[in-house]
């Protein structure tokens, strides 16, 4: 078993493991199913205790590659379902979930780390809620987010971040990043929640 993280702990994930090629990211979230009580965090209810109708929430999660400075330089980096690989190949989104339904991963994105090309100093990963203003939806109606960090080739999870704040009125998640410092690579447990309408706005805040 991996490491559990906490908010802001970082993690070395070649040191000592310097076969490490590929990770495989996997995000996960459930919806406050029906029967769920009131008083757990982030439901909402008009009546304490009342149990919750389950809802249907579309979230997506992405990937930005960003270069020096931690910035995006071309839009083109971003890899999500509209965009599910890179050009390099170093990056492979396996797919939109719609509903976040079931036990385990509900996206996994795949990242070559011996390929990635030495511009690119770290990869960011974000869960989105599509179409929140519109639907009226937030991640205070999400529970059990998590992202876990796996060596594809042994598939040995590394580490995992469960994401346990209220985010009642937030749209989008930075859930953490895995970046290169000094020939290593790490992964940095982010957690931090954001009002960003869509994938467009979480975009802007590297650009």
């Amino acid at each position: 078993m991996g490491v559990n993280l906490q908010k802001g702990q970082k993690v070395d994930l070649t040191k000592g493991n310097a076969h490490l090629k590929s990770i495989m990211v996997g995000l996960g979230w459930d919806e406050a199913g029906a029967g769920e009580p009131a008083q757990k965090k982030g439901f909402l209810s008009s009546v304490f205790g009342k149990p919750q109708p389950k809802v249907e929430i579309d979230c997506d999660a992405s990937a930005i590659l960003c270069s020096t400075g931690g910035k995006l330089t071309r839009l083109e980096d971003v890899v999500y379902f509209g965009n599910l690989e890179h050009e390099t190949h170093c990056v492979k989104h396996m797919g939109d979930n719609l509903t976040g339904a079931g036990e385990g991963d509900d996206e996994q994105i795949f990242v070559r780390l011996s390929d990635i090309p030495g511009q690119f100093e770290k990869i960011v990963f974000v869960v989105n809620i599509y179409q929140a203003q519109e639907r009226n939806q937030h991640f205070g109606m999400i529970r059990n987010a998590f992202i876990r960090i796996v060596d594809a080739d042994t598939n040995t999870e590394l580490c995992k971040f469960n994401l346990t704040e209220n985010y009642s009125g937030m749209t989008a998640l930075v859930v953490g990043e895995v970046y290169r410092h000094n020939g290593e690579w790490k992964f940095n447990a982010v957690g931090q929640a954001t009002t960003d309408n869509g994938l467009a706005g979480v975009i802007a805040r590297y650009r």
